[in-house]
């Protein structure tokens, strides 16, 4: 009998040491230092008229010394994809014509990759590779013509465009252990989920990752002008035509000669 009650009072005591630690559990999981935090200054950027294009700040610490030696940082953005179409100009007789084109799917209206050094000195390629860091991992695929220059315009009209960066600038470090980057978004950059992975580099593996993400959207009036060219797009085509007309004229009787 004394046997038996001694092992019906240890029930309630193990449950009383599971219910501290679950209690316990969380605190302590947040009080061990991480090995990499990363934020964003925003995360909604607002296209209007006057926009002229906009920065975000990405800025994290990390647990390890920064720099040649230390630790490393990779900091990849991406936006949403979609087709793209690269045409090629023919010259006949004087005149220029659309000649063969080559249809890419799922291409990123914006891509940018910076790191505290180029990631090729970072990285493997198998792992650059894997995970899309830099301009040559991106899985370009055409229909339509196949030459390698059309893969080659793309690239360029979208750098020339500002809206993929490849080690444009490379990560500051401040203290040896904060890092911060400043993104650059073009006054043509497009509506839409935009994401922004952090990763922690040591001994050329990745081994932590901060996911992050931003919204680009447009408000007000330029929202309006959306609508109104995706809803109705004849109605907007002739309001383009009046208005333009509209301008012509005031331009001519402003500067009209006398």
């Amino acid at each position: 009998m004394v046997g038996a009650s001694a092992a019906h009072d240890a029930v309630p005591g193990r449950a009383w040491l599971l219910a501290i630690l679950l209690l316990v559990w969380p605190v302590l999981v947040k009080a061990q230092p991480s090995e990499l935090v990363a934020r964003l200054s925003t995360d909604r950027v607002a296209i209007t008229t006057a926009f002229i294009g906009e920065s975000i700040l990405v800025f994290g610490s990390t647990e390890e010394p920064l720099g040649p030696g230390g630790d490393e940082v990779i900091i990849l953005a991406r936006g949403p994809s979609g087709p793209f179409v690269v045409r090629r100009k023919v010259e006949v007789l004087g005149l220029w014509f659309n000649g063969p084109s080559a249809r890419f799917e799922d291409v990123p209206v914006f891509y940018a990759v910076s790191g505290t050094r180029p990631a090729a000195l970072l990285l493997p390629e198998e792992a650059r590779r894997a995970r899309g860091i830099g301009l040559g991992t991106l899985p370009l695929v055409s229909t339509g013509a196949r030459a390698p220059g059309f893969r080659q315009a793309l690239v360029s009209l979208k750098q020339t465009a500002g809206l993929w960066q490849e080690d444009a600038q490379p990560i500051e470090i401040a203290g040896s252990r904060l890092f911060n980057l400043r993104l650059p978004l073009p006054s043509t950059v497009q509506p839409g989920s935009y994401r922004v992975e952090v990763m922690l580099v040591r001994a050329r593996r990745v081994i932590a990752t901060e996911q992050l993400g931003f919204i680009v959207e447009r408000v007000g009036s330029a929202a309006e002008i959306e609508r109104l060219a995706r809803g109705q797009p004849m109605l907007y085509a002739l309001l383009c035509i009046v208005l333009a007309g509209l301008a012509g004229w005031l331009g001519s009787v402003i500067f009209r000669r006398n």
